[in-house]
């Protein structure tokens, strides 16, 4: 009505919409005069699509009610939820994917060492390794990370268009690289062919690694490094379109050393980063 009322008049315009005319004079009082409680919703569903922008739409309310915290603004999780339903603002939803371990193999298989043991209490005892595909317009592009138990911090990663040996072993290679060559470390992994293969079985054993590998057909087994996948592909994947294989490292690259590493929140470490949270415990 009020856009239109250069063109119609309130009292024909009214009989249209069947709104009384004291109603929309109300209306238009309360628009030029808000009220303390007006100005404080919007203030607050500001404040929320900022938060829930600067997280790339993939924290939730009980995330951004502790962003919104941190920057001195003490909502309750339920008002924050409030809001973001008012503005009709969803975090990414989940969705189930395959897993892509090759099990189908003569190679030798280590021991369940870690035996869903998933707790560390320094850095770089506990290492989990997986791998998973990722879709692009030019074809698969395949990605291998290892985690530290101790943060969940993704310390090593890798890509390629194929699915080889060599995927596995430069993960691992950036992980010893960054963490400074450490020996005496578990790492977990699947019964994979790359992971029971003589070149990565090989760089374990120069570096003096314990080699731990789930068993047969128990996801649960590396639950962990299962579930950064999970993460990624919701958070990052799911929904968008990669033209390219090089449009999709660079936006794994993005994800992992700027957002999850060093910015998303991880139930595992009293809901801060994983870097915040080996900053703090190992200082």
């Amino acid at each position: 009505m009020h856009d239109n009322t250069g063109n119609f008049s309130i009292k024909a315009q009214s009989v249209v919409f069947d709104v009384s005319r004291g109603g929309y004079y109300a209306w238009l009082r309360r628009k030029k005069h808000p009220s303390k409680r007006q100005l404080e919703r919007e203030k607050l569903d500001c404040l929320v699509a900022q938060a829930f922008a600067a997280r790339k739409g993939r924290s939730g309310a009980p995330g951004l009610t502790i962003d919104l915290d941190e920057q001195g603004y003490p909502y309750n999780r339920k008002t924050v939820a409030t809001s973001m339903r008012r503005q009709g603002l969803r975090a990414k939803a989940a969705k189930k994917f395959k897993a892509t371990t090759d099990s189908g193999h003569s190679l030798p298989v280590a021991p369940n060492l870690l035996d869903q043991d998933f707790t560390a209490t320094a850095p770089n005892q506990k290492w989990v390794c997986d791998i998973t595909y990722l879709w692009t317009g030019e074809g698969w592009r395949y990605l291998a990370v290892v985690l530290d138990l101790f943060s969940r911090m993704v310390i090593g990663w890798a890509m390629d268009k194929r699915i080889k040996a060599k995927l596995v072993c430069d993960a691992l290679q950036m992980a010893l690289w960054r963490r400074r060559m450490p020996k005496g470390v578990t790492v977990h992994s699947d019964r994979g062919s790359q992971d029971c293969s003589g070149q990565y079985q090989a760089l374990l054993a120069k570096h003096e690694i314990l080699c731990s590998m789930s068993g047969k057909g128990n996801c649960h087994d590396n639950a962990c490094a299962e579930s950064f996948f999970h993460t990624l592909k919701v958070e990052l994947v799911h929904g968008e379109s990669f033209a390219t294989r090089e449009t999709m490292r660079r936006a794994v690259f993005e994800y992992i050393e700027v957002d999850y590493n060093r910015t998303r929140r991880h139930s595992a470490n009293g809901n801060i980063s994983p870097m915040a949270f080996e900053t703090n415990m190992v200082a």
